[in-house]
């Protein structure tokens, strides 16, 4: 076809070409040459497109490559009918050739889909492909915890794209609780003297038997965008020992009362995962990260894991590590998040001797209250803990079991939190925490009197860990104070404690709580605090193990006690220097 650019297609007429770009025009003629030409250009471009097979935009994608409708191969776009047969026959012929499986709006009924590599998925907007509500229709697995909608395994090079929405219809009921006196908040309504109900999933049995969305095992170069995941029956994605898999812009929403077992992205011995730009609000985990579940294979460890700019709601955990870690995560990066209507913030937790290390956190805010009492968690915004298996089951120990995790190497700053619980972070007796940073952390800590359990003391609790580093930590306890908190810090068996730029006192300045707690510490340095006008004893020191304490640089001089050491603290555990004291303990000379 002729260039509808070159001046010589108008017909080689001297009087209708118009000059060179490099001329000077004038006059009233040329400005009308000029103008005409513009014109007659776009109407022989539009004509160019047009004979060039330019499809219309919102006609479905043009990436180069077959797009294969699934109207053409049968399904009807209604949701009365089964489209599997349909989508299934057009993802097998777009991976014969290569190319892009469309939906057009419609709505598609189906059970298993088995997606195939270097095929893409995209679905329009006003495009619904909705679960079948029949359970044989995902019975399909040797393994039944693999049962999904959109089901992958040993594929590369594929994509689930669109502004469309994939929809798993699940719904609930509520029951007297399955579980017993092992849930934690369970043993705390007995107290009240109460039983209340809490929901279960209908229509699919056991918990293994419940389908995700979409579950992906050994696939490599994965793209999922745009689209909306509503109603999972369990975790929405599912990703076991993937790599290189982007997940932005995409929106996962389950019952934030009701969607129990409904995690939105669980990365499992996974690597290389980006998830961004995203809204996920559901009952469970938002996104849980763990190495290891042993019907699904060999436990890679889990690595080179980015989340960054998403907005996250839970009734469980926004963030979490969870305690079936077998072996290894590490090389992780949370940034740029907000968390709110949400129980916990973060939460690690090791019950099956795995290790977590060099994971970082930061530019993060949380807004936290506690939902039902079936729900894990206190509206608090960092857990970290450590157990053995047995612990964790409350069973007896066991002989031959794994030792305890580890974690090491991980940091919290920028991050400003309202909550209502306490943030426990401690290591086990046998593997201490090693090299946990908190920095540029703003604490508001409120009570809700309307909550039945409320166990929040302390606003932070360390305990068990070497080379602990806190610096610029603000608490504030909001009005009214509840009666069972105490310090704004505790910490207790740590060897390694550097405490710089800490504000706040206890709940209760009037009373003899310290604003900070030191309980068996050794090599610690504190500098740089400010207690509050009010305070009564700002620092207590504690513990027989207690050594080689530096207190320098304090400003303490509202505090009637700046700091009171136990009689089980041997002399000269302590130094204070250049601290600005009371008017009436200068004569110490800041000693």
């Amino acid at each position: 076809m002729q260039n509808p650019f070159d001046p010589a297609w108008l017909g080689g007429h001297a009087d209708v070409a118009p000059p060179s770009w490099s001329c000077q025009v004038y006059g009233q003629d040329a400005r009308a040459r000029i103008r005409w030409r513009f014109t007659a250009m776009a109407v022989m471009l539009f004509c160019f497109l047009a004979g060039s097979g330019f499809e219309a935009r919102g006609q479905g994608p043009d990436n180069g490559k077959s797009i294969f409708n699934v109207r053409d191969f049968g399904a009807t776009g209604n949701k009365s009918d089964d489209a599997r047969p349909a989508i299934q026959k057009a993802i097998e012929a777009a991976a014969a050739m290569g190319g892009t499986v469309y939906f057009p709006p419609g709505d598609y009924t189906s059970g298993t889909i088995f997606l195939r590599s270097r095929v893409n998925i995209y679905m329009e907007s006003g495009a619904t492909l909705y679960a079948s509500q029949n359970p044989n229709d995902f019975a399909v697995q040797k393994v039944k915890s693999k049962d999904a909608l959109l089901f992958g395994e040993n594929l590369e090079d594929i994509s689930i794209e669109g502004r469309g929405t994939v929809d798993g219809q699940q719904t609930y009921y509520w029951a007297p609780d399955h579980f017993g006196d092992i849930h934690a908040h369970a043993l705390e309504m007995k107290q009240f003297g109460l039983s209340a109900p809490r929901s279960f999933p209908t229509g699919f049995g056991k918990q293994e038997d419940y389908p995700h969305l979409v579950w992906l095992g050994n696939c490599k170069n994965v793209r999922i965008t745009g689209l909306e995941f509503l109603h999972s029956p369990s975790w929405t994605f599912a990703l076991y020992n993937c790599w290189r898999v982007v997940v932005d812009g995409i929106y996962i929403y389950t019952s934030l009362k009701e969607a129990v077992w409904a995690d939105g992205i669980d990365i499992v011995s996974s690597r290389d995962i980006s998830i961004s730009n995203s809204t996920i609000e559901t009952g469970d985990d938002c996104i849980a990260i763990v190495c290891g579940i042993a019907e699904w294979g060999y436990d890679y460890p889990t690595e080179n894991i980015t989340i960054t700019n998403c907005r996250l709601s839970s009734a469980s955990a926004a963030i979490k590590f969870t305690e079936a870690d077998t072996r290894l995560v590490q090389h992780v990066l949370v940034s740029n998040c907000a968390i709110f209507n949400t129980n916990r913030g973060i939460t690690m937790q090791l019950a099956t001797s795995g290790t977590v290390r060099d994971v970082v956190f930061s530019n993060i805010t949380m807004d936290l209250h506690r939902f039902d009492w079936f729900w894990a968690g206190d509206a608090n915004a960092f857990n970290i803990e450590i157990h053995r298996t047995s612990e964790w089951n409350n069973e007896p120990p066991k002989p031959g079991e794994p030792g305890p995790g580890h974690i090491e190497d991980v940091i919290f700053h920028d991050i400003i939190v309202h909550c209502q619980g306490a943030s426990h972070i401690e290591g086990h007796p046998e593997s201490w925490l090693e090299g946990v940073t908190f920095a540029n952390i703003k604490f508001f800590i409120a009570h809700d009197p309307k909550s039945l359990y409320d166990i929040a003391t302390s606003a932070m609790v360390f305990k068990r860990a070497r080379n602990l580093k806190l610096e610029n930590i603000e608490v504030h306890w909001e009005k009214p104070p509840y009666d069972k908190w105490e310090s704004a810090l505790q910490v207790e068996d740590v060897d390694g404690f550097q405490l710089n730029g800490f504000q706040g006192n206890s709940a209760w300045p009037d009373k003899n709580i310290p604003a900070v707690e030191l309980n068996r510490v050794t090599n610690a340095n504190i500098s740089n605090v400010v207690a509050p006008p009010g305070t009564n004893v700002f620092l207590k020191i504690a513990g027989a193990g207690t050594n080689n304490i530096h207190l320098y640089g304090n400003d303490f001089h509202d505090a009637r006690v700046p700091y009171a050491l136990d009689r089980d603290v041997k002399p000269g555990s302590v130094t204070a220097l250049d601290n600005f004291l009371p008017a009436r303990w200068r004569g110490h000379g800041g000693q």
